[in-house]
């Protein structure tokens, strides 16, 4: 194997791996910042080695190997091996092929865990959500601020306060009790949707979708809904990430290109995936929770699962279903899709009205969607030249390098 070759593999393992490793390791030392810090140094070691050695067979678990090695380093140093090495066992200096799989099942499941660590009520919400999508999702500061439309600078200094608090606060590695489940669950189930779209659409980079993101997006959220059985929104959750999954293989066309939902060949869409969603949001139904808003998101998907063809789309129940999770969740953003659900429902100028009011304000400024709707609604009104220059503006504005190429492709074929 030639060292680029080596380093290529090591790439793709450290993006499957990363926060599995990350979670094993907080688990065991109890600090976000050091957990990190080790998972760092076992991938130099990896860097430094793999290329004359080969990938090992299990590299999740050498891997772990050297972090629990550099976490046993770390505590000697300290003066403090004895009581840190009866922590985490025995038999940790000797142990050979470690095996990382059995960290990573069923509720003692080391990411689960972290999700809720980095949840605890001792942090805000926001700090919250920025350092479980920072060390679970590996997502960078750039996309966390992106995800929420705040500074870049905001988001940083949440992770690093957040991190100091953990700490300071001596905060257990562990899921919480049943009493103390309802007040961490809804941050819990935002990390998990927030990761989830990271990997459905992804912010930057060169690739439209991050399939392990959403993989493990879904894998957490069907979780926690079994652990919370009678939480409608987490069932809610639920089915709105089945759903939009069930899209994934339609999503990209030959080379990678976006396909965009109403173009998408919906015999590729899995409907073992949609029938699963849908018995999640039957179940949130019947629990009350129709009107949570992931009940509501997920209904609103459900629209476009049940249709066998783009006509058959009942766009005046979603237009309908938009405006209550307006109600529910008022945001810009949500606004947005439903200016999208009314023109398909009402005509372009209805929804193009709606749109245009969303452009006074200053924190859609930098979206891009609010740009490529506009331009597909002056499209359909016969304003080309606008149509076009929104389009431009809209590509100048994402991050993604798939989706530039589809909108300015879009401002093309308007010539």
């Amino acid at each position: 194997m030639t060292a680029s070759d080596a380093h290529r593999t090591i790439e793709a393992v450290w993006r499957i791996e990363a926060a599995r490793l990350i979670a094993g390791l907080a688990r065991m030392t109890r600090d976000f910042g050091l957990a990190e810090e080790l998972a760092q140094d076992a991938l130099v070691a990896a860097l430094e080695q793999w290329p004359a050695s080969g990938v090992p067979d299990n590299p999740g678990a050498w891997l772990m190997a050297i972090g629990k090695r550099r976490a046993i380093d770390h505590f000697r140093r300290r003066e403090r091996l004895d009581r840190k090495v009866d922590e985490m066992g025995r038999d940790l200096e000797t142990e050979q092929t470690p095996d990382l799989d059995a960290a990573i099942e069923d509720i003692g499941d080391d990411l689960l865990r972290l999700v809720f660590t980095a949840c605890h009520p001792v942090l805000s919400t926001e700090a919250r959500v920025a350092l479980t999508l920072r060390v679970l999702g590996g997502l960078t500061t750039e996309e966390i601020a992106r995800a929420y439309l705040v500074p870049e600078s905001t988001v940083a200094q949440r992770i690093v306060r957040a991190k100091r608090t953990l700490a300071d606060k001596r905060v257990p590695f562990e899921v919480p009790s049943a009493a103390e489940l309802p007040e961490r669950l809804a941050s819990v189930l935002e990390v998990i949707y927030l990761i989830f779209n990271e990997g459905y659409t992804a912010t930057a980079g060169d690739d439209w979708m991050r399939p392990e993101l959403c993989e493990d997006a879904l894998r957490l959220g069907r979780i926690v809904a079994e652990l919370v059985p009678r939480e409608p929104e987490a069932h809610g959750l639920v089915a709105l990430l089945e759903i939009q999954a069930s899209r994934s293989a339609a999503r990209t066309g030959p080379s990678g290109e976006p396909v965009l939902l109403l173009d998408q060949n919906r015999a590729r869409w899995n409907r073992l995936l949609i029938h699963r969603g849908l018995a999640a949001l039957d179940r949130a139904e019947k629990l009350g929770g129709a009107r949570g808003p992931y009940a509501l998101q997920a209904a609103i998907a459900a629209c476009h699962a049940r249709a066998r063809t783009a006509d058959e789309t009942d766009w005046v129940r979603m237009a309908a279903l938009y405006e209550a999770l307006a109600v529910t969740t008022p945001s810009p953003v949500v606004e947005l899709n439903r200016a999208v659900a009314v023109s398909m429902a009402f005509g372009p100028e209805e929804g193009l009205k709606l749109v245009d009011e969303l452009t006074a304000m200053s924190v859609l400024k930098d979206y891009h969607l609010l740009p490529s709707v506009r331009g597909d609604l002056l499209a359909k009104v016969g304003r080309v030249d606008e149509a076009r220059a929104e389009f431009v503006r809209a590509a100048e504005l994402t991050r993604n390098a798939r989706e530039r190429e589809l909108l300015l492709n879009r401002a093309r074929a308007l010539d």
